[in-house]
């Protein structure tokens, strides 16, 4: 069995408030997508796609993938109107060197804060039931609002999950999910991530994994403040360590 990932930075990141899309932006003075390809590029995956606007392609290649020396990002592909779009076509060309038992890993570009753990688990859980994603309790209590945005129902804490990526699966089940999904624009209502896909389109159960409560999405101007301290955070431990 071999393995890979496909990095999603196809996003325009409206709730940034930017002119430059979220994973462009600069962390620490390196673009957002740079992290997560980084961690790929250190790990044990055979192959990375990046998938960006098709406009961002030439931009990703040289000033990124080359400029960084990210030597596993095999193709940069265009993305699509929707996320599920751009997952597709990261499939497609994944699909190219990888057989239907060999796993995938699909990961958002503006997690910056991805690390070999959370991979690792996500790998092994993928291997053992052919579905899973990184994910943590909530931390808060979570109410149903009715229209009138008066809380309506109290959710049970214990049950709930914050889903994260990466999600991963066998090439072969994610491949079958999204060709059902993609044969009736019906079933394309509602989708926000490549579990949902698999649940809904072929039964699978999805196994929840730990991720880790700083592996969080950049989404707005707060979350880049965040990151940034927890990578200066990490950096410092890392040279403290060595």
């Amino acid at each position: 069995m071999k393995w890979g990932a496909i990095v999603l930075a196809a996003g325009q990141g409206r709730r940034m408030h930017s002119r430059v899309a979220k994973q462009f932006l600069l962390l620490n003075g390196r673009p957002v997508i740079y992290y997560a390809l980084k961690a790929f590029e250190e790990s044990q995956a055979e192959s990375v796609v990046l998938v960006t606007g098709e406009e961002e392609i030439p931009y990703c290649r040289e000033e990124i993938v080359e400029k960084y020396g990210f030597k596993k990002v095999k193709a940069v592909v265009a993305g699509g109107a929707e996320r599920y779009h751009s997952v597709r076509n990261g499939l497609r060309e994944f699909q190219k060197t990888f057989s239907k038992d060999d796993i995938v890993l699909i990961h958002d570009g503006a997690r910056p804060l991805l690390n070999s753990a959370i991979i690792e688990r996500t790998l092994a859980a993928a291997s053992q039931y052919h579905a899973c994603t990184a994910a943590m309790p909530v931390k808060d209590t979570i109410k149903v609002a009715d229209e009138e945005a008066f809380a309506e129902t109290t959710l049970d804490r214990s049950r709930l999950w914050q889903i994260q990526t990466p999600q991963a699966f066998s090439c072969g089940l994610i491949l079958s999910a999204y060709e059902k999904l993609f044969a009736d624009p019906e079933l394309q209502k509602g989708i926000t991530d490549d579990a949902m896909v698999v649940e809904s389109m072929t039964g699978e159960r999805v196994k929840l994994v730990e991720g880790s409560y700083e592996n969080l999405k950049v989404t707005t101007p707060e979350d880049m403040v965040i990151a940034e301290c927890l990578l200066k955070e990490r950096e410092k431990n890392q040279t403290i360590r060595f």
